[in-house]
């Protein structure tokens, strides 16, 4: 006997459907209640399935929502239906997936979903055999629902669907939907070309099987009148452009043709598929060769994708001026993430480099409208063409953007400053003749009139910050910092944060030429704090830490100390310990402490004393939560990694001063808990740990020696360059260790040297790494001359090519001191490669006099070891500036 409703409970679910959709907050709760005690009940989801599928006397929305409360409960208790109630469902739901109402057999389609994805692919076989025999169907609706099931099921469960586990029912279905690429329903088109697209990237046998028919069909739909089929045509365009180019390669000609007009399309919908195109194809090897001749259409079509459209105006209030009084709502503020400390060492020619394993957050220039757009893209396709192409963009370029640049309307105005942008790491050799007449024009646009100009002409003059810096000052920077400090107090808040992140980037690259103007921007700044809104207050933190950064001790001065400490402790006093805009904050006193130094002593107590509780309480916060997860919350670690960072940030800063914050602390005992942080969970915590310790360790080592022996075997077991940044700062901190412990350090040496010596000698090593290495093996040698230096073949040669490019600099100093002790020790172990040894000596450009001495021994009593006929054929193996540098130096 087929399940029938009982009449009463039936009114009763209905009644609870009605009730469900009012407003009212009570009602509201009563239904939850309700549903609560009817899932006690299995048949309740029998009366779900009957009045979606089979009520037809209801309204639709009604029948609908029952089908949602069934697929929630489906979510939630699947497991406990009993098998005649899931079986029931099942059959109703394929038995009416061809409702003539498009909303019930969306609904029922979602449904069928949310049992396979429960693991019910295995246990349902009949499903998607008899999906793909109903599309046979004379009747649209079923062929439609069935359509619609089965591409929310490839979407769902696209690797199941390619795999053993099936029996690889994509052999069948692929060849199946390929046929009704040609239906006589462009909606049927379109879900079909949906459901091999899903298969597109994971590159799903049966569908490499049947590319070429896959590609004629595509072909086929090219001049298609349906713009949800056309956009689908482009996306697996786009998508087999990465997989099998090889396959569009013949066909090149032509598809760009297509895609040219796809970009122009009249649905923004298919412009913008169309548009990530180009994007894709600038990655590929062949991208110059097929696109030279297709230039000249295709930066026109991308500059004028670049204009706003009339909904993004509306969306970003383009009308709207003054905006800074107007409270920010907390959920247009993104997220901030910590990057927790890496120790890196200068190098020649340049400041510290980053760490490789780090990746640069990219600048958007619009950010805050977060949905890609056909702008955006078009913007994105630009700059990475520029980049391929080159110089080579401009002929095609600047005849368009002298019209855009200059233009009565705004909106193409503005497009045209996107543009410059745009180009402008590409491009910057050819735009170079052109710059002193643009920047000031740039400048100009700061003061337009409309707020969406004066933001992006923020963004673009950041692109060309380099340039503006490489010029006498008074030509263009001093004109441009002037007008960007007056962004930065603009009566609109997309301006000031445009205006706010230039200032960041032009800070970066002038670094002290900006020292004679610091009483003004200092001014500038603190006037924004008490002007800025939530999310921009954020963005000015990160600029304050920047200024630091780049202008270092020059800020220790009275009159700029008192400008600055002032707001920034009142921000400190206001925030609570568990909010996050703490974040931003402690990063940026973290810099204004390094740069302060000795100035920053009045306000280090209270800065302190707050860094070490908030590692306190997350660290007691991580203990409940591991004993009791039920009943504690695991704690936001990021806390505890930005208070261990602003600390390293004072222990570098006040130096010695230090001392007498660390004596009333318990702050080595926390450091020992957080290094113990479990390997998987956050290793940034013990990344920051490390940073600290070799910081204190500098700054005040009598309190962290009584510590060391606990302190060592976790630094060793650390060395795993897995984790690259934890590695690299336990190498450092092992480094400074050994300057401090000296001869003691003996019993810590075969702890660590198998591991640094593993570390340095292995392929792809990040740079950072290798050099942090190289100087903790040469320190440690220093130290414990006797226990390293018969080690010393293994690692000499990558040892002498890794710091060869680092600056002269106490660190360089140390660690060739060290070399040069363990040479004395074992002057066999260099041999062989002697000539790398030759190299990295000639890199220093001034060592100290003594350490000048060691280099002049080595290098004679060599020579004088092989005599001098051998030294000379020796020395014929050397580059002519190896050779001028050691004769000129050191008379060899």
């Amino acid at each position: 006997m087929e399940w029938q409703p009982d009449e009463q409970g039936l009114q009763q679910v209905l009644q609870l459907l009605k009730d469900s959709q009012s407003p009212d907050t009570a009602t509201q709760r009563a239904v939850q209640e309700k549903l609560e005690q009817l899932n006690q009940y299995p048949d309740f989801n029998n009366y779900l399935i009957f009045v979606l599928t089979s009520l037809k006397s209801e309204d639709e929305p009604t029948r609908s929502l029952s089908g949602l409360i069934l697929k929630n409960n489906v979510k939630a208790h699947y497991q406990n239906f009993p098998p005649t109630v899931a079986d029931f469902i099942k059959r109703e739901c394929l038995n009416n997936i061809g409702d003539p109402s498009p909303l019930i057999r969306a609904t029922i389609g979602i449904l069928i979903t949310t049992i396979a994805s429960k693991g019910e692919l295995q246990t349902w076989p009949e499903l998607l055999p008899q999906l793909c025999n109903l599309l046979n169907s004379e009747d649209y609706n079923t062929c439609e629902g069935s359509f619609g099931a089965l591409q929310k099921i490839c979407e769902d469960s696209s690797e199941l669907l390619d795999s053993d586990a099936l029996n690889r029912p994509l052999n069948i279905m692929i060849p199946k939907f390929l046929q009704f690429f040609k239906h006589c329903s462009p909606k049927i088109r379109s879900h079909a070309i949906a459901c091999v697209n899903q298969f597109i990237i994971g590159r799903a046998q049966a569908l490499m099987d049947n590319i070429d028919t896959f590609i004629e069909s595509l072909f086929a739909l090219a001049g298609d009148e349906d713009c949800e089929v056309r956009k689908n045509v482009c996306r697996a365009l786009v998508m087999l452009l990465e997989v099998r180019i090889d396959r569009l390669i013949p066909h090149m000609h032509s598809i760009i043709q297509y895609m040219l007009q796809r970009t122009q399309d009249a649905d923004e919908n298919v412009s913008l598929e169309a548009c990530e195109f180009w994007l894709t194809l600038a990655e590929q090897p062949i991208c110059k060769e097929a696109l030279s001749g297709h230039l000249v259409q295709l930066i026109p079509i991308l500059v004028n994708g670049m204009k706003y459209s009339e909904i993004d105006i509306i969306l970003l209030k383009g009308d709207v001026e003054e905006d800074d009084n107007v409270p920010d709502s907390e959920q247009d503020i993104k997220p901030r993430f910590h990057k927790s400390r890496t120790v890196t060492l200068q190098h020649e020619g340049g400041e510290g480099e980053e760490g490789e394993d780090i990746d640069e957050d990219e600048d958007d220039d619009d950010d805050t409208l977060s949905d890609w757009n056909l702008r955006k893209c078009s913007a994105a396709a630009l700059d990475v063409l520029a980049n391929v192409f080159r110089d080579d963009l401009l002929p095609h370029l600047l005849p368009l953007l002298k019209g855009l640049l200059f233009h009565p309307d705004w909106v193409i105005k503005e497009s045209g400053i996107l543009v410059l942008g745009a180009i402008a790491e590409g491009c910057m050799q050819g735009m170079v003749p052109y710059l002193p007449e643009l920047i000031p024009h740039l400048i100009q646009c700061l003061c337009d009139k409309k707020a969406l100009v004066r933001s992006i002409a923020c963004w673009t003059l950041s692109r060309y910050a380099h340039w503006v810096v490489s010029q006498p000052p008074e030509a263009h920077l001093k004109p441009l910092m002037t007008e960007l400090l007056k962004r930065i107090l603009d009566g609109n808040k997309r301006v000031q944060e445009a205006a706010c992140s230039a200032f960041a980037t032009l800070e970066e690259e002038a670094c002290t030429e900006l020292v004679p103007y610091l009483s003004f921007i200092l001014d500038t700044l603190v006037f924004a704090f008490g002007k800025y809104q939530h999310k921009n207050l954020l963005i000015l933190y990160d600029a304050i830490g920047t200024l630091a950064d780049s202008v270092g001790h020059h800020l220790n001065q009275p009159e700029y100390i008192q400008k600055l400490m002032p707001p920034l402790i009142q921000k400190w006093n206001e925030l609570k310990d568990e909010d996050k805009d703490l974040f931003p904050l402690l990063e940026c006193l973290s810099s204004v402490a390094t740069a302060l130094q000795s100035g920053f002593l009045p306000y280090c107590e209270p800065v302190y004393q707050r860094c070490v509780t908030l590692v306190q309480k997350t660290l007691a916060q991580a203990m409940m939560y591991s004993q009791q997860p039920d009943q504690y919350e695991a704690p936001d670690k990021d806390f505890m990694i930005v208070a261990l960072d602003l600390l390293s940030g004072l222990a570098e800063g006040l130096g010695g001063h230090v001392d007498q914050l660390v004596a009333r602390s318990n702050i080595m005992t926390l450091l020992f808990q957080c290094m113990q942080v479990q390997c998987d969970s956050m290793p940034e915590v013990r990344q920051s740990s490390f940073a600290l310790l070799g910081d204190l360790t500098k700054a005040c080592f009598p309190h962290v020696k009584p510590c060391i022996a606990e302190f060592m075997p976790i630094l060793g077991t650390n060395l795993n360059p897995e984790f690259i940044s934890v590695c690299n700062n336990a190498t450092w901190a092992i480094g400074e260790i050994c300057m401090q412990m000296g001869v003691e350090m003996q019993p810590y040496v075969a702890l660590v040297l198998p591991h640094l010596v593993e570390i340095i000698n292995r392929p792809n090593t990040p740079k950072t790494l290798l050099e942090n290495t190289a100087i903790t093996i040469g320190r440690l040698g220093y130290v414990c001359p006797q226990e390293v230096a018969p080690m010393l073949q293994q690692f000499i040669r990558p040892w002498c090519t890794s710091l060869r490019n680092i600056r002269d600099n106490e660190e360089k100093d140390s660690a060739f001191r060290g070399i040069c002790v363990m040479i004395g020790v074992n002057p066999g172990g260099v041999v062989q490669d002697f000539i790398f040894f030759c190299d990295a000596v000639a890199s220093w450009v001034s060592p100290k006099d003594d350490l000048r001495d060691m280099f002049y021994k080595i290098l004679h009593g060599f020579k004088d070891q092989v005599g001098e006929e051998n030294w000379q054929q020796f020395s014929e193996q050397f580059p002519p500036i190896l050779k001028e540098r050691l004769s000129a130096c050191y008379g060899v």
